[in-house]
């Protein structure tokens, strides 16, 4: 079996170099090349594309979360290195397909970049105990307020697919994804993505 080829992005030069440093001993995998956000990184031919990234978003997180939402689907999965459960929320809501804490060992970060190339969404557990706990007592009728429809959005809204994305994906207008969004947000009783995905993981209307 061909080597996991990884790529590594960080505006952080340091943050780069102990990133590969983690993989540099992990078996069955390989730093393809180290990048900054800002660089031209995807590759002309699928053949040299990186099979997933791990992108550290410590330095100006804006900017970077911005950077991986503009991706869409054109780039590979990527694993998130943030500072705590709210960063993380947020890269997920821009696309990240797992977050984990920067404390993560070479072991942890080899597990989710093999986990997110097989489809899944990781989230380091500390995150996840937070934006768990304490969660509200939720009405069993809920769920059924969302039509049909609504779930579709909802289950592409957690792959942090933006308005525009969504109404291609289900052959709708964009002002149509739009209502949809307003609608979940409204039912759940959230004011942002980030916060519906949460909500939703809480209820089991979403796997993360």
């Amino acid at each position: 079996m061909e080597d996991l080829q990884v790529l590594v992005i960080s505006g952080d030069p340091l943050a780069r170099t102990g990133l590969a440093l983690l993989l540099r001993d992990q078996e069955g995998i390989t730093v393809a090349g180290q990048v900054a956000p800002d660089e031209d990184w995807l590759a002309p031919n699928e053949n040299a594309a990186p099979d997933v990234a791990v992108w550290d978003l410590g330095l100006n997180l804006r900017s970077g979360l911005d950077e991986l939402r503009s991706l869409g689907p054109a780039g590979p999965p990527v694993v998130a290195i943030v500072a705590d459960e709210a960063d993380a929320r947020e890269a997920l809501a821009a696309g990240a397909r797992g977050a984990l804490s920067r404390n993560a060992d070479g072991d942890r970060l080899a597990a989710a970049l093999r986990a997110v190339v097989l489809g899944l969404v990781v989230l380091d557990d500390t995150f996840a105990a937070d934006a768990l706990r304490g969660a509200p007592a939720v009405s069993q009728e809920l769920p059924e307020s969302l039509t049909p429809r609504e779930l579709e959005v909802l289950q592409l809204l957690a792959q942090g697919l933006p308005n525009k994305l969504i109404a291609q994906r289900l052959g709708i207008s964009e002002h149509t994804a739009k209502f949809h969004v307003n609608a979940i947000l409204g039912k759940l009783g959230v004011q942002s993505r980030s916060e519906a995905i949460v909500q939703a993981v809480r209820m089991g209307l979403v796997l993360l």
